[in-house]
């Protein structure tokens, strides 16, 4: 693809009035991240952060084109991984930012995945007390979830995110190309993010998963129709609830679950983020059929089809074992959603019809872990 070509992807506009900003989604995008880099903040210099990994495939690529539209960058290249995810790499990132001379008005860019994404959004958050920041995310997850929203943050040992704070990028560019450089793992993982989205509110949309997951994971045209659809999902739940004091909590479907089972397992590759997602999901339509809230067969069709795709869907998938329910039951504890010690979960009444469910019975949740753990 030529940048012409490139100069005319899908834009989804996320509408938070001043503070409103474009996804751009289409295939060649990097290419072309200079020019629309500069057309939103010009005169500015940059600080690529990237990871290793990412940086060996695409930093060349983007320094080039920021440097012909006229923008000096920076590299800072972390290690790939969700280890990265601490206050030492974050002190990293934010001084070399910051060694740099880059100034308030100057932009952080976050070249890489999700991992990438969070942390470089939170060093620019607290970088100068604010600098402006855009995303170029490189995984599918990434690209339908984490880089859309403004949510940045770090991991620490007492659970997933839960340091950080909420820094809206101005700019976003989902270059569809580059996920033909991702393992099927890392692919799969980010789908199960495109997949969240029909189970909240869109049981259409799941339909249509359903029947073209196929082209999706080939790189055919679906794929490009999942990522606008997913990012107009987000958009729309991100202008009407940015802080996550409402019906944002609903994004958080099969993830109260998910980051215990990334929090047993020491966030390591053992299960990635959006396989941890993946069994939260099917396991929060198995523990609302069991509340009578929905049809088992509702979460025997979400288990079908994530199994179909070739992602985890039960607790006995996860490589190395997990921990007895009484410690899941401590992880989810740490959840954001817990509300003055009362658990709240993101349950369903069936595909597509997700709800927020508050002061949900700790028991209830323990003695189903523990049923499942003996599947």
């Amino acid at each position: 693809m030529t940048i012409a070509e490139a100069a005319a992807p899908t834009t989804v506009r996320v509408a938070l009035g001043e503070r409103a900003y474009d996804i751009l989604i289409g295939r060649g995008l990097i290419a072309d991240a200079g020019r629309a880099i500069a057309e939103r903040l010009p005169k500015a210099r940059a600080a690529i952060v990237t990871d290793e990994t990412v940086g060996g495939f695409y930093l060349a690529a983007l320094t080039a084109s920021l440097a012909a539209s006229g923008i000096d960058s920076v590299p800072v290249v972390v290690a790939p991984g969700e280890a990265s995810k601490n206050f030492q790499t974050l002190e990293t990132v934010t001084r070399a930012i910051l060694a740099a001379r880059l100034e308030r008005g100057d932009i952080v860019v976050a070249l890489g995945g999700g991992v990438v994404g969070d942390l470089t959004g939170f060093a620019a958050a607290i970088a100068r007390r604010g600098m402006r920041f855009v995303q170029i995310p490189t995984s599918l997850l990434a690209q339908v979830d984490s880089s859309v929203g403004g949510k940045t943050g770090i991991n620490t040992a007492e659970g997933k995110n839960l340091v950080g704070a909420f820094h809206q990028p101005d700019l976003v560019i989902a270059d569809t190309g580059v996920l033909d450089t991702l393992s099927p793992r890392e692919f799969r993982a980010g789908y199960a993010e495109v997949a969240k989205y029909g189970l909240i509110d869109d049981p259409a949309f799941f339909a249509w998963l359903e029947q073209n997951w196929r082209g999706i994971l080939s790189g055919g045209p679906e794929r490009e129709h999942a990522v606008a659809t997913s990012c107009r999902a987000k958009a729309k739940v991100v202008a009407a609830d940015e802080h996550e004091t409402g019906e944002r909590a609903l994004l958080n479907l099969g993830h109260t679950f998910g980051h215990a089972l990334e929090s047993a397992t020491g966030y390591s590759q053992r299960l990635v983020h959006g396989e941890g997602v993946a069994i939260g999901m099917v396991l929060a339509h198995q523990f609302s059929a069991r509340m009578n809230l929905c049809s088992p067969d509702d979460g025997a069709r979400v288990e079908a089809h994530l199994k179909a795709v070739g992602l985890p869907t039960r607790l006995s998938d996860v490589p190395g074992g997990l921990p007895d329910a009484q410690d899941l039951m401590k992880r989810i504890g740490q959840d954001k959603k817990v509300s003055r010690g009362t658990l709240t979960f993101i349950l369903t009444h069936g595909v597509g019809k997700a709800f927020i469910a508050k002061d949900v019975p700790p028991a209830a949740v323990e003695a189903f872990l523990t049923d499942k753990l003996a599947d």
